[in-house]
């Protein structure tokens, strides 16, 4: 099969910002490939990043998410002492006097959070979106703790405040809580959520798709991890795709082997060289799986039974034809990143069309969901049955014309509203990588056909987390009883508090006054 001219350009990455992999390559070869591979394609941005940050830097694996999340969790906690320990101390009338460690602990805990907080805005920008995305899920539930949380911190408050002698003390207490309490009863009024939602109108489950197989239960990329995922109940593979230097398509996501093989070993020469510049008997003697069960990504190697342990360890690099020979025998769809070699590859111009030629002598075309955005037209042209996938959005008029069946897209870019509009033109939207159950919940609340992921767990989430099913409110309505419901308590727990402690104060300080009219009648006597 030959497409009409060469192949010139770029391969199309999934999402707009591609993640950029800086890698060291011997001299020969470096300048060559950095004209082309500037930017990678990647199917999980965020994850490629933490990848080029803890295995690029260091050179082996190191949970430094975990790490921070640790530290994080220990200063927040000890903060929270803090804190408590004031109020209680506050509404006992005690002075606060602070130690001087804990003054530092505070300012060493202000130092962690800023600089967390620009490494992470730098690295992981994108995770902001994420945690925006989150709230969707769990604004309602939030709110209802914070509102509970002011409602019982009311009470220290009205004592500390009736304890007070100056009135100017007094009002910037009572107006700081004011302000905070009177701002989380309006966050209802602003509050959005596609789990929010009339009884029958919830889609179907999004289906699965393995993203490079199932890589928390085998080394990811190989015939087992795909086996695996086919086992789990996937629908669909997803994996990414480098053509060899004798022109073999086979599986590997890294422009180098450095990180899933063992090349270092190998070819201790060839550490840093592109992938796409061994042949495909050079790729055949590398081990795939022992990496997997040395660092653990996931933490789930220790999971896997003895048997399942020795099968992982002798995995190696498969062809593309042998994960389409997977796929064909159960029945399920392929989607899949197509590298371009760099200049000088002796199959720069025709990868296209031995990929080509591949997919019709291994599976039915109507399985493959094709992502390169290459010589579309063409490749419409020679095999129509292609599952035309795009990885950005377009306008309706331009999917159409270059016939996407398919939107791949990152999560953060979820909206209701916008796959709704590309639904109803009958153009499905994949959603990657999805690998937790309340951002799978949402992408299903949003009307996703599907997700790309690495967590095989979520084929057992029957209905979303968090939904709540609304019979006759709209969301504003919802957003508007919330917020009655919030005025009630204050005008319930405000005069109560102004009462009682009234009535207090006026009591104690009668027998005060009694008390030192006693003394002062023994004193006379």
């Amino acid at each position: 099969m030959t497409l009409i001219g060469g192949s010139h350009t770029h391969t199309h990455a999934r999402h707009t910002n591609t993640c950029a992999r800086h890698t060291h390559h011997p001299p020969m070869h470096a300048s060559m490939y950095a004209q082309t591979h500037t930017h990678n394609t990647c199917t999980d941005c965020t994850k490629c990043m933490y990848c080029r940050f803890n295995f690029g830097t260091l050179g082996f694996w190191f949970p430094w998410s975990l790490v921070l999340l640790v530290v994080a969790a220990a200063l927040f906690t000890y903060i929270s002492l803090l804190l408590v320990l004031a109020v209680c101390l506050l509404s006992e009338g005690q002075r606060l006097y602070l130690h001087w460690s804990h003054k530092m602990g505070i300012v060493v805990t202000l130092a962690f959070a800023v600089s967390a907080t620009a490494v992470l805005s730098e690295v992981w920008s994108k995770e902001w979106k994420t945690l925006l995305l989150s709230l969707q899920v769990t604004a309602p539930f939030l709110h209802v703790g914070g509102v509970l949380f002011m409602t019982l911190l009311s009470w220290p408050i009205a004592m500390h405040f009736f304890r007070m002698n100056k009135r100017g003390h007094q009002v910037c207490v009572l107006g700081v809580y004011l302000s905070v309490l009177f701002s989380l009863y309006l966050v209802p009024l602003a509050m959005y959520s596609p789990c929010i939602r009339e009884a029958g109108t919830l889609g179907p489950k999004p289906t699965l798709l393995g993203h490079r197989g199932a890589p928390m239960l085998a080394p990811e990329n190989t015939l087992m991890s795909f086996e695996s995922a086919v086992e789990a109940g996937v629908d669909g593979l997803e994996t990414d795709v480098t053509i060899s230097a004798d022109g073999v398509p086979f599986v590997m996501h890294d422009l180098t082997l450095q990180r899933t093989t063992n090349v270092e070993e190998v070819f201790p020469n060839r550490t840093h060289t592109p992938a796409a510049l061994f042949t495909w008997s050079d790729v055949q003697l590398l081990n795939a799986g022992a990496w997997f069960l040395s660092w653990d990504p996931f933490g789930t190697a220790s999971s896997l039974s003895p048997e399942q342990r020795a099968l992982a360890a002798n995995q190696t690099v498969p062809s593309l034809a042998e994960v389409l020979d997977v796929a064909n025998r159960a029945g399920r769809t392929v989607l899949f990143d197509l590298r371009q070699p760099p200049h000088g590859h002796p199959y720069r111009d025709n990868y296209l069309n031995i990929t080509l030629d591949l997919i019709r002598t291994h599976i039915n075309s109507s399985q493959v969901l094709w992502l390169p955005s290459d010589q579309r037209g063409e490749i419409q042209q020679v095999d129509p049955e292609l599952q035309q996938t795009a990885g950005q959005t377009s306008s309706i008029q331009e999917l159409q014309d270059n016939h996407i069946t398919t939107l791949n897209l990152h999560y953060s870019t979820m909206s209701l509203q916008h796959i709704s509009k590309y639904r109803s033109v009958n153009i499905s939207v994949n959603l990657y990588v999805v690998n937790q159950p309340w951002l799978y919940s949402l992408a299903w609340c949003s009307g996703a056909s599907s997700v790309t992921t690495n967590n095989m767990l979520l084929r057992d989430i029957h209905t979303p987390l968090l939904l709540v099913v609304r019979h006759t409110l709209t969301p504003q309505e919802v957003g508007r009883t919330l917020f009655g419901e919030d005025r009630l308590v204050v005008m319930c727990v405000i005069p109560f508090h102004l009462v009682r402690f009234s009535h207090y104060y006026e009591l104690s300080s009668q027998i005060k006054s009694n008390f030192i009219c006693h003394i002062h009648m023994v004193s006379r006597c």
